[in-house]
């Protein structure tokens, strides 16, 4: 076990070894604000020294070994492997800012930072809008690099749908999910203390984005990865399914606060969101269209929502607006419920 120095001991925990709930729920809670913050403000961290990028060239080195292994099994020796290895490096820097709290704090934020995707998942809609109002082949390009389907022959409402799509889909991945999990180990840590606690809940949220970026990288139905991309496409189905529907909840909600059509909202989303091949993914994308009286299509794959008006460019922008307070609104519950958490247990 990591021997704590002076200044953590006075912070963090009561006597040696036993953490002291209330000040653990401090850094917890700071740590979330700070990490938001840092997301927020600066972006993702540079392509060097990103985890995630880091965490793909290790997806990289164990699939080249795992793929000649023709079976499901390549896929959880994969997963496995993939976790093993970063948790051991996550490791090892977290013992090495262990040894000061501030360091601590800062490293700990940073990482937790990466583990989300605000700031990308909102300005490439807004990027992508912006291009909209300049030249359709401009947009075309930009709206390439967030979807899988062909888009040199787009039109704009499609290119609109397609970025709404993208947009609102990923608010699950890109912060629900792995806060959700930062929340429950939260709980589990204040209450039930381990050793390393800390370093515990840092790898919840990054093993959940280990998961999400193993089925990006190989959860595809393609002859040469269906069997390597079983086990982890499942494992993501799986750890967003609780997730999906909050974020999906939160969209509603926000469509209230916002003045949009929340009633609608509730309608399509309870009823579209099972449209999409993912068991997931429809959530927060049925709940927009709903909420934006639009269609969202993917040509002979699904369409989410009903045709009450035309799609315009001016909808991305209000799908930001509302994937933005989704955020926040979801943000100040985690925060919330911490708190009350606490002060009832």
């Amino acid at each position: 076990m990591i021997e704590y120095n002076k200044l953590i001991n006075d912070i963090i925990f009561s006597n040696i070894g036993t953490i002291n709930s209330q000040n653990i729920l401090l850094f917890i809670i700071f740590a979330l604000i700070f990490s938001l913050a840092i997301d927020v403000f600066f972006g993702e961290l540079p392509t060097k020294i990103h985890p995630v990028v880091i965490i793909g060239s290790i997806i990289n080195f164990f699939k080249s070994i795992f793929i000649k292994i023709k079976n499901r099994l390549s896929g959880l020796l994969l997963l496995l492997s993939t976790c093993i290895v970063s948790s051991v490096i996550i490791f090892i820097i977290y013992s090495i800012a262990s040894y000061n709290i501030l360091l601590l704090f800062i490293i700990f934020s940073i990482l937790l930072s990466s583990s989300f995707s605000i700031n990308m998942l909102l300005q490439t809609a807004i990027d992508v809008m912006n291009d909209l109002n300049e030249s359709l082949d401009k947009a075309r390009q930009s709206v390439s690099y967030l979807v899988s389907r062909n888009t040199e022959e787009l039109t704009e409402s499609f290119i609109v749908s397609a970025t709404i799509e993208s947009l609102t889909e990923n608010i699950t991945d890109s912060y629900v999910a792995p806060i959700f999990y930062y929340f429950i180990f939260s709980i589990i840590i204040i209450f039930h203390p381990i050793n390393n606690s800390l370093y515990w809940l840092l790898m919840i949220p990054m093993l959940y984005r280990i998961s999400n970026t193993l089925d990006a990288m190989v959860g595809y139905q393609t002859e040469d990865l269906i069997k390597i991309g079983y086990f982890p496409a499942k494992t993501d189905d799986v750890l967003n399914y609780i997730p999906s529907r909050i974020a999906g909840f939160y969209v509603v909600i926000s469509a209230f606060l916002l003045k949009l059509d929340w009633k609608n909202s509730w309608h399509i989303m309870l009823r579209d969101a099972r449209n999409c091949p993912s068991p997931n993914s429809g959530y927060t994308m049925a709940s927009t269209a709903g909420a934006l009286n639009i269609k969202l299509v993917k040509k002979e794959t699904y369409v989410l929502g009903d045709n009450n008006k035309e799609i315009e460019i001016d909808d991305i922008k209000k799908a930001v607006n509302l994937s933005k307070l989704t955020i926040i609104l979801f943000t100040i519950t985690v925060i919330l419920l911490l708190i009350l958490i606490k002060v009832i247990l």
